[in-house]
Protein backbone atom coordinates (compact mmCIF):
# COMPACT_ATOMS: atom_id res chain seq x y z
CA UNK A 1 0.00 0.00 0.00
CA UNK A 2 1.07 3.27 -1.04
CA UNK A 3 -1.40 5.49 0.91
CA UNK A 4 -1.05 7.18 4.10
CA UNK A 5 -4.70 7.46 4.27
CA UNK A 6 -5.99 5.30 7.13
CA UNK A 7 -7.95 1.81 6.33
CA UNK A 8 -11.33 1.61 7.91
CA UNK A 9 -12.19 -1.30 9.89
CA UNK A 10 -15.97 -1.62 10.47
CA UNK A 11 -16.40 -4.16 13.08
CA UNK A 12 -13.30 -2.79 15.09
CA UNK A 13 -14.36 -4.63 17.99
CA UNK A 14 -15.15 -8.36 16.36
CA UNK A 15 -13.46 -11.16 16.53
CA UNK A 16 -11.24 -10.57 12.85
CA UNK A 17 -11.54 -6.73 13.12
CA UNK A 18 -9.54 -6.52 16.25
CA UNK A 19 -6.80 -9.05 14.34
CA UNK A 20 -7.10 -7.18 10.85
CA UNK A 21 -6.52 -3.87 12.83
CA UNK A 22 -3.41 -5.28 15.19
CA UNK A 23 -1.86 -6.88 11.47
CA UNK A 24 -2.06 -3.71 9.78
CA UNK A 25 -0.91 -1.75 12.72
CA UNK A 26 1.84 -3.71 12.89
CA UNK A 27 2.88 -3.14 9.29
CA UNK A 28 2.43 0.12 10.42
CA UNK A 29 -0.58 0.90 8.40
CA UNK A 30 -2.80 3.55 9.99
CA UNK A 31 -6.41 2.37 10.36
CA UNK A 32 -9.96 4.18 11.36
CA UNK A 33 -11.52 1.75 13.89
CA UNK A 34 -15.05 2.53 14.06
CA UNK A 35 -17.98 1.07 16.21
CA UNK A 36 -20.98 2.74 17.11
CA UNK A 37 -19.55 4.36 20.66
CA UNK A 38 -16.12 5.44 18.16
CA UNK A 39 -15.44 8.84 16.85
CA UNK A 40 -16.57 8.97 14.16
CA UNK A 41 -19.32 6.42 14.81
CA UNK A 42 -20.59 3.77 12.66
CA UNK A 43 -23.86 2.25 13.35
CA UNK A 44 -25.37 -0.40 10.43
CA UNK A 45 -28.93 0.59 12.06
CA UNK A 46 -27.89 4.59 11.12
CA UNK A 47 -27.21 4.94 7.75
CA UNK A 48 -26.45 8.73 8.47
CA UNK A 49 -23.02 7.32 10.44
CA UNK A 50 -21.82 5.40 7.56
CA UNK A 51 -20.27 8.99 5.08
CA UNK A 52 -18.50 10.28 8.08
CA UNK A 53 -16.55 7.08 8.79
CA UNK A 54 -15.72 6.70 5.23
CA UNK A 55 -14.36 10.37 4.64
CA UNK A 56 -10.96 9.98 3.71
CA UNK A 57 -9.85 6.49 4.10
CA UNK A 58 -7.85 4.65 1.25
CA UNK A 59 -9.66 1.24 1.64
CA UNK A 60 -12.28 -0.28 4.11
CA UNK A 61 -12.61 -4.19 5.59
CA UNK A 62 -16.27 -4.60 6.67
CA UNK A 63 -17.90 -6.86 8.73
CA UNK A 64 -21.77 -6.89 9.04
CA UNK A 65 -23.43 -7.14 12.48
CA UNK A 66 -25.61 -9.47 13.07
CA UNK A 67 -24.97 -11.63 9.84
CA UNK A 68 -25.02 -10.57 6.19
CA UNK A 69 -28.02 -13.00 6.43
CA UNK A 70 -30.43 -10.89 7.85
CA UNK A 71 -33.02 -9.25 5.96
CA UNK A 72 -32.20 -5.62 4.77
CA UNK A 73 -28.20 -6.80 4.58
CA UNK A 74 -27.66 -6.44 0.79
CA UNK A 75 -29.32 -3.00 0.38
CA UNK A 76 -27.09 -2.16 3.22
CA UNK A 77 -23.97 -3.31 1.09
CA UNK A 78 -24.84 -1.67 -1.75
CA UNK A 79 -25.43 1.44 -0.05
CA UNK A 80 -22.33 1.09 1.71
CA UNK A 81 -20.77 0.77 -1.24
CA UNK A 82 -21.92 3.35 -3.21
CA UNK A 83 -20.68 6.27 -0.44
CA UNK A 84 -17.30 4.48 -0.84
CA UNK A 85 -17.50 4.82 -4.41
CA UNK A 86 -18.95 8.38 -4.24
CA UNK A 87 -15.50 9.42 -1.42
CA UNK A 88 -13.09 7.64 -3.87
CA UNK A 89 -12.59 4.39 -1.39
CA UNK A 90 -10.08 2.48 -3.09
CA UNK A 91 -11.29 -1.24 -2.07
CA UNK A 92 -14.01 -2.74 0.37
CA UNK A 93 -12.81 -6.28 1.67
CA UNK A 94 -15.96 -8.00 2.99
CA UNK A 95 -16.27 -10.52 5.11
CA UNK A 96 -19.02 -12.98 4.26
CA UNK A 97 -20.78 -16.14 5.36
CA UNK A 98 -20.33 -19.53 3.30
CA UNK A 99 -23.81 -21.44 2.12
CA UNK A 100 -25.75 -18.62 2.86
CA UNK A 101 -28.27 -16.90 0.32
CA UNK A 102 -27.98 -13.50 1.75
CA UNK A 103 -24.90 -13.04 2.54
CA UNK A 104 -24.36 -14.12 -1.35
CA UNK A 105 -27.00 -11.58 -2.39
CA UNK A 106 -24.66 -9.01 -0.63
CA UNK A 107 -21.29 -10.17 -2.31
CA UNK A 108 -23.36 -9.07 -5.60
CA UNK A 109 -24.48 -5.59 -4.15
CA UNK A 110 -20.39 -5.21 -3.63
CA UNK A 111 -19.75 -6.43 -6.62
CA UNK A 112 -22.21 -4.22 -8.49
CA UNK A 113 -20.90 -1.01 -6.53
CA UNK A 114 -18.46 -0.27 -8.69
CA UNK A 115 -16.03 -0.16 -5.74
CA UNK A 116 -12.91 -1.96 -6.47
CA UNK A 117 -13.78 -5.42 -3.89
CA UNK A 118 -12.17 -8.25 -2.32
CA UNK A 119 -14.46 -11.03 -0.58
CA UNK A 120 -13.60 -13.54 2.21
CA UNK A 121 -16.14 -16.25 2.41
CA UNK A 122 -15.88 -18.06 5.63
CA UNK A 123 -17.44 -21.05 7.32
CA UNK A 124 -17.64 -21.21 11.12
CA UNK A 125 -14.98 -19.61 13.20
CA UNK A 126 -12.83 -21.78 15.49
CA UNK A 127 -12.90 -18.74 18.06
CA UNK A 128 -16.95 -19.47 18.39
CA UNK A 129 -15.65 -21.80 21.02
CA UNK A 130 -13.69 -19.57 22.80
CA UNK A 131 -14.03 -15.69 22.20
CA UNK A 132 -18.19 -16.27 21.40
CA UNK A 133 -21.43 -17.53 22.64
CA UNK A 134 -20.56 -21.45 23.43
CA UNK A 135 -18.10 -20.73 26.03
CA UNK A 136 -20.32 -20.52 28.59
CA UNK A 137 -21.70 -23.81 28.04
CA UNK A 138 -18.08 -25.46 27.80
CA UNK A 139 -17.42 -24.00 31.36
CA UNK A 140 -20.41 -25.52 32.44
CA UNK A 141 -19.48 -28.93 30.74
CA UNK A 142 -22.03 -29.23 28.29
CA UNK A 143 -22.65 -27.54 24.55
CA UNK A 144 -26.61 -28.21 23.50
CA UNK A 145 -27.00 -27.14 19.77
CA UNK A 146 -29.81 -28.22 17.62
CA UNK A 147 -26.73 -29.47 15.22
CA UNK A 148 -26.51 -33.16 14.13
CA UNK A 149 -23.93 -35.15 12.65
CA UNK A 150 -23.19 -32.91 10.08
CA UNK A 151 -19.12 -32.25 10.05
CA UNK A 152 -17.86 -28.52 9.36
CA UNK A 153 -14.53 -27.57 8.57
CA UNK A 154 -13.84 -24.82 11.08
CA UNK A 155 -11.91 -21.95 10.13
CA UNK A 156 -9.23 -20.16 12.61
CA UNK A 157 -9.92 -16.30 12.95
CA UNK A 158 -6.68 -15.75 12.70
CA UNK A 159 -6.52 -17.11 9.30
CA UNK A 160 -9.28 -14.96 7.99
CA UNK A 161 -7.39 -11.81 8.95
CA UNK A 162 -4.38 -13.26 7.45
CA UNK A 163 -6.13 -13.25 3.92
CA UNK A 164 -7.93 -9.71 4.95
CA UNK A 165 -4.88 -8.35 5.18
CA UNK A 166 -3.38 -9.81 2.10
CA UNK A 167 -6.46 -8.65 0.22
CA UNK A 168 -5.80 -4.90 1.99
CA UNK A 169 -2.23 -4.87 1.38
CA UNK A 170 -1.50 -6.60 -1.88
CA UNK A 171 -3.11 -5.75 -5.42
CA UNK A 172 -3.01 -9.25 -6.84
CA UNK A 173 -6.07 -9.86 -4.60
CA UNK A 174 -8.65 -7.20 -6.59
CA UNK A 175 -11.81 -8.20 -7.45
CA UNK A 176 -10.93 -11.90 -5.64
CA UNK A 177 -13.69 -14.26 -3.57
CA UNK A 178 -11.26 -16.84 -1.35
CA UNK A 179 -13.76 -19.08 -0.10
CA UNK A 180 -11.48 -19.84 3.58
CA UNK A 181 -12.06 -22.85 5.85
CA UNK A 182 -10.47 -24.97 7.69
CA UNK A 183 -8.33 -28.40 6.35
CA UNK A 184 -10.93 -30.93 7.77
CA UNK A 185 -14.48 -31.42 9.13
CA UNK A 186 -15.74 -31.97 12.18
CA UNK A 187 -18.96 -32.43 13.79
CA UNK A 188 -20.10 -30.18 16.76
CA UNK A 189 -19.43 -33.42 18.92
CA UNK A 190 -16.09 -34.04 17.63
CA UNK A 191 -15.01 -30.83 17.97
CA UNK A 192 -16.36 -30.58 21.55
CA UNK A 193 -14.55 -33.69 22.45
CA UNK A 194 -11.36 -32.42 21.17
CA UNK A 195 -11.60 -29.64 23.28
CA UNK A 196 -12.47 -31.66 26.22
CA UNK A 197 -9.36 -34.07 25.62
CA UNK A 198 -7.49 -30.98 25.56
CA UNK A 199 -8.70 -29.31 28.56
CA UNK A 200 -8.48 -32.31 30.27
CA UNK A 201 -12.39 -32.17 31.26
CA UNK A 202 -15.65 -34.27 30.79
CA UNK A 203 -17.63 -32.24 28.56
CA UNK A 204 -20.45 -33.40 26.66
CA UNK A 205 -22.28 -32.51 23.57
CA UNK A 206 -26.02 -32.91 23.43
CA UNK A 207 -28.02 -32.55 20.29
CA UNK A 208 -31.63 -30.83 20.83
CA UNK A 209 -34.07 -29.68 18.67
CA UNK A 210 -34.62 -25.99 17.37
CA UNK A 211 -37.44 -25.14 19.98
CA UNK A 212 -35.49 -25.89 22.88
CA UNK A 213 -32.72 -24.06 21.34
CA UNK A 214 -34.72 -21.10 20.98
CA UNK A 215 -36.21 -20.89 24.35
CA UNK A 216 -33.09 -21.38 26.11
CA UNK A 217 -31.93 -18.42 24.42
CA UNK A 218 -34.84 -16.02 24.83
CA UNK A 219 -34.07 -14.49 28.09
CA UNK A 220 -30.59 -13.88 26.81
CA UNK A 221 -30.52 -12.94 23.29
CA UNK A 222 -32.45 -10.67 21.24
CA UNK A 223 -35.19 -12.22 19.09
CA UNK A 224 -33.21 -11.01 15.84
CA UNK A 225 -30.72 -13.14 16.70
CA UNK A 226 -32.04 -16.01 18.00
CA UNK A 227 -33.70 -16.59 14.46
CA UNK A 228 -30.18 -15.81 12.70
CA UNK A 229 -28.81 -18.44 14.63
CA UNK A 230 -31.83 -20.85 14.45
CA UNK A 231 -31.39 -20.33 10.21
CA UNK A 232 -27.93 -20.82 10.94
CA UNK A 233 -27.78 -24.01 12.70
CA UNK A 234 -31.47 -25.48 10.80
CA UNK A 235 -30.58 -24.43 7.39
CA UNK A 236 -27.41 -23.73 6.50
CA UNK A 237 -25.75 -26.41 8.67
CA UNK A 238 -27.18 -29.07 6.15
CA UNK A 239 -24.51 -30.53 4.65
CA UNK A 240 -24.38 -27.36 1.75
CA UNK A 241 -21.01 -26.17 3.72
CA UNK A 242 -19.13 -29.77 4.19
CA UNK A 243 -16.48 -29.52 1.64
CA UNK A 244 -13.32 -28.37 2.36
CA UNK A 245 -12.34 -25.00 0.43
CA UNK A 246 -8.85 -23.90 -0.12
CA UNK A 247 -8.94 -20.18 0.43
CA UNK A 248 -6.59 -19.55 2.08
CA UNK A 249 -3.63 -21.78 0.88
CA UNK A 250 -4.79 -19.91 -2.51
CA UNK A 251 -4.46 -16.15 -0.81
CA UNK A 252 -1.48 -16.87 1.21
CA UNK A 253 0.47 -19.96 -0.04
CA UNK A 254 -0.26 -22.25 2.65
CA UNK A 255 -2.63 -24.61 4.35
CA UNK A 256 -4.94 -23.21 7.01
CA UNK A 257 -4.22 -23.46 10.71
CA UNK A 258 -6.01 -27.05 12.24
CA UNK A 259 -8.81 -27.46 14.46
CA UNK A 260 -6.43 -29.43 16.81
CA UNK A 261 -3.73 -26.94 16.70
CA UNK A 262 -6.53 -23.99 17.80
CA UNK A 263 -7.47 -26.27 20.28
CA UNK A 264 -3.84 -27.23 21.98
CA UNK A 265 -2.81 -22.99 22.00
CA UNK A 266 -6.30 -22.50 23.16
CA UNK A 267 -6.62 -24.90 25.99
CA UNK A 268 -2.96 -23.45 27.52
CA UNK A 269 -4.29 -20.23 28.05
CA UNK A 270 -7.15 -21.70 30.81
CA UNK A 271 -10.34 -20.38 28.76
CA UNK A 272 -11.94 -23.50 28.71
CA UNK A 273 -11.06 -24.01 33.11
CA UNK A 274 -14.19 -24.11 35.08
Amino acid sequence: MTSQAPVLIIGATAKTGVRVTDRLTVRGIATRAVSRSSTPAFDWTRPETWADALDGVSKAYVTYQPDLMVDGAADDIARLGAIARDKGVGQIVLLSGRGEPGAQRAERALQESGVPWSIVRASWFNQNFSEGYLVDSILAGEVALPAGPVPEPFIDADDIADVAVAALTDDRHLDRLYEVTGPRALTFAEAVAEIGAAAGRDIRYAEIGGADFAAAMRPHVPGDVIAMLMELFTVVLDGRNSAVAHGVEEALGRKPRDFADYVRATAATGVWQA
